[in-house]
């Protein structure tokens, strides 16, 4: 039972209390670069959260034969690896998503969500529990873009999916896009606002003060 607790725990704290995104700020190029619609952001989700898994298990089945002095070039080309065959894969069967996306793809291979988890966790756990940890955080990742690609969508397009939901008035409705959503600064506010939501309902995941302001000396009467 204990066992099994683990294991959810490992599987579900990335989701809010753990997340990457909210609490660590890894990441946050792919937020702000792919979220413009629901679509590119889901797909560079799973994107993510494939090679992270996968990677995290590969990586931890051969954690003990990774000599110390070479084992960030091995992971990098691991995860390269996996990052070329979704590559092809989008392109071969998502040819307009994969264009949408550009070199956002082939960034995977340096993004340090996945480095950070392949390095602090899969290089020193068991190939399970390694992979549930990846699968997790790239959930918790995948939450975040999903939000925020779906929330600039809505309203810089009125549409999900392409699918239009807000009658637009341009042909009679109600609904003026909002065009600032569609550019990165909307990305980056959007995603400060979503952390200053999670962190003021999770107050441990502020971070202590860097350094205290001196007292306030009241001047003598």
């Amino acid at each position: 039972m204990a066992a099994q607790l683990n294991v959810w725990r490992t599987l579900t704290d990335p989701l809010i209390r753990q997340n990457p995104v909210t609490l660590q700020i890894l990441g946050i190029c792919s937020a702000l670069a792919v979220t413009t619609t629901l679509a590119t952001a889901l797909t560079m989700s799973i994107s993510l959260t494939v090679v992270l898994t996968l990677a995290a298990g590969v990586i931890s089945m051969i954690r003990r034969h990774i000599p110390d002095t070479i084992r960030l070039i091995v992971q990098i080309v691991i995860v390269a690896s996996l990052v070329i065959v979704i590559d092809q894969i989008l392109r071969a069967y998502f040819a307009e998503i994969s264009r949408a996306l550009s070199v956002y793809v082939g960034l995977i291979t340096t993004n340090c969500l996945v480095l950070g988890r392949t390095e602090s966790y899969a290089r020193h756990h068991a190939p399970i529990p390694a992979m549930v940890d990846a699968l997790g955080n790239g959930l918790g990742y995948s939450l975040i873009l999903i939000v925020i690609g779906g929330l600039r969508e809505l309203f810089g397009k009125g549409a999900l999916f392409g699918t239009q939901v807000f009658p637009l008035a341009e042909t009679g409705g109600w609904f003026t896009p909002l065009s600032l959503m569609l550019l990165a600064p909307s990305a980056f506010f959007l995603l400060g606002l979503l952390v200053w939501a999670v962190r003021s309902f999770w107050s441990e995941q502020v971070e202590a003060p860097e350094h205290t302001p001196p007292l306030r000396v009241e001047p003598a009467e």
